[in-house]
């Protein structure tokens, strides 16, 4: 099998690992949840459920989490067979199969028996993962086969602490994505009205949902600040490095989109037509961002010299 095999393999990987969290955030919009009773892998005791819309969202969503699942393995073995010297593809492939697993066992665990918010947010978070890990394993891929017989340079190394910047984004941005499942989960939503402003003040009272939405709000604003100093430093720091230049102002861009999504969240929070498209936006540009930031780590990780 060529790289050019390996490299569309890993596309598809990561398409269908998007889709399956996608779908994950329609059924959680949608509540659709529990469309096919408490019962998995089987939908109100079929293995084609009625053609009811809610029964079709989340069975459509069960079909894509396990493609993807399949294709997980399928890239964990070939990846395995015929680029054992690739590392990091080695590495990326198994994080995302083990957290493809652990994403749908949750998953399953969510239709049986009913989990706390906190659970449910985590479930979200560990869907993100295996998608960011399906993300690095197309992007490193793809390097490998553009780089195919030339040797690799490794160009200027960077700086330990813009290492550790990067490290520290990468990791709060998770953070900060476990806390607008959260929100979601706990149906706070509503909790502030207005942006940027919540009920019309910069300090509200810290009780109840708006004290979860408050919070969400202000880290959502740090990571921000965060990556535009990241995406700042990437760009007029390392010139030579075309590639952690790009990922910068990717990171900027998609934190930029992601905030004016989460503004528009909340505008359209009392039309149900215009809020499942802000809300599932706000997913795929955070998703986007965290895939962006976690392949920006190990980038420059392997050109600090370790």
């Amino acid at each position: 099998m060529t790289t050019a095999h390996l490299k569309w393999l890993s596309y598809i990987t990561c398409l269908m690992m998007f889709l399956a969290l996608f779908g994950g955030a329609v059924v959680t919009k949608t509540g659709s949840g529990l469309e096919c009773g408490n019962e998995w892998p089987l939908c109100h005791g079929k293995l084609i459920p009625a053609y009811t819309l809610g029964s079709m969202i989340e069975y459509t969503h069960r079909l894509f989490s396990g493609l993807a699942g399949l294709l997980s393995l399928a890239s964990m073995v070939l990846f395995l067979r015929f680029a054992r010297r690739r590392k990091e593809l080695l590495g990326y492939a198994l994080l995302t199969l083990i957290f493809v697993v652990v994403q749908g066992g949750m998953g399953a665990l969510a239709v049986i028996r009913s989990q706390s918010a906190a659970v449910m947010a985590l479930h979200m978070g560990f869907s993100l993962i295996a998608f960011a890990s399906s993300l690095m394993l197309a992007l490193g891929t793809r390097r490998w086969h553009e780089s195919a017989g030339q040797q690799e340079a490794d160009g200027p190394p960077v700086s330990r602490g813009f290492r550790n910047l990067t490290w520290i984004t990468a990791l709060y941005s998770y953070i900060v994505v476990y806390i607008g499942a959260y929100v979601s989960h706990t149906d706070s939503q509503g909790g502030c009205s207005g942006w940027p402003l919540c009920n019309g003040e910069w300090f509200p009272e810290l009780t109840g949902g708006v004290g979860i939405v408050f919070m969400h709000r202000v880290a959502a604003a740090l990571l921000f600040l965060l990556t535009a100093i990241l995406g700042h430093l990437a760009f007029w720091r390392y010139k030579k490095l075309p590639e952690l230049r790009m990922l910068g102002v990717a990171a900027v861009t998609l934190c930029l989109l992601q905030v004016f999504s989460g503004a528009a969240v909340v505008h359209t929070l009392y039309n149900d037509k215009l809020y499942i498209f802000a809300a599932l936006s706000h997913i795929v540009l955070i998703a986007g961002l965290f895939g962006v930031l976690s392949y920006m780590s190990v980038r420059v990780w392997q050109q600090s010299g370790k």
